[in-house]
């Protein structure tokens, strides 16, 4: 199945990326500029590519990306801190942006005759995010059947949805992902600050799996209190 992959940089996407590359037959990575407040991930998608030996387009929407206003991911606003099961992670919501960007990886998808576009939302997100769910999922794919009839079949591929994280880092293990080379934290610092909601959910997801996480946070202990 030849297939296109959305990778932002972060532990779920690079682990769906190396996922792929074992188990299907990887044409290129598909990451975005959306204006977020900082560019560090791209960076780490970039390098992700280069790893897996495949092109990873960086595909420019910050002039989108500036009219979905009101998130701490686009705009001057404080990142929270604490777990993503608390009402404030809703600031770190981006209206529409798995729609967005997976309109135009499908339109690549379609270009490029790939057969799938995968992307890495999870169960943890479900709580949160409308657009990581499987009712998201669902409609999504079946209203790209109708834009693309008659030109290109291509199936939304999404392994992690009914998951935890902590499960994606058992399965990126078994693919050899290089965790310490993928970056997740909201807030762009030179480590992961430990505290914002991606942060807490990373490292809690590496305790329940059970596996060593070799992140650099500024507080490594703050997770233990969130959760």
């Amino acid at each position: 199945m030849k297939t296109i992959v959305v990778c932002s940089g972060g532990l779920d996407s690079v682990s769906l990326a190396c996922k792929v590359a074992a188990e299907a037959d990887l044409l290129r990575l598909v990451t975005f500029d959306y204006g977020q407040r900082h560019a560090k991930e791209i960076d780490f998608a970039r390098a992700c590519g280069k790893r897996l030996g495949v092109p990873c387009d960086i595909v420019d929407i910050s002039a989108v990306g500036k009219l979905l206003s009101g998130s701490a991911l686009t705009d001057d606003v404080d990142v929270p801190d604490g777990h993503y099961a608390e009402d404030s992670m809703k600031l770190t919501i981006v209206p529409n942006r798995n729609a967005i960007m997976l309109t135009i990886a499908f339109g690549i998808a379609a270009a490029q005759g790939a057969d799938a576009v995968a992307t890495a939302v999870h169960g943890g997100d479900h709580f949160i995010y409308p657009d990581c769910r499987p009712e998201f999922v669902d409609a999504f794919e079946a209203m790209q059947k109708q834009a693309l009839d008659g030109y290109a079949d291509i199936r939304l591929y999404t392994p992690f949805v009914n998951i935890p994280k902590s499960a994606i880092v058992t399965e990126g293990a078994r693919h050899n992902t290089p965790y310490a080379e993928t970056w997740s934290c909201y807030k762009g610092g030179e480590n992961h600050c430990g505290r914002c909601g991606t942060c807490v959910e990373r490292r809690e997801a590496f305790h329940l799996a059970g596996i060593p996480d070799p992140t650099v946070y500024d507080d490594p202990d703050f997770w233990r209190s969130a959760v």
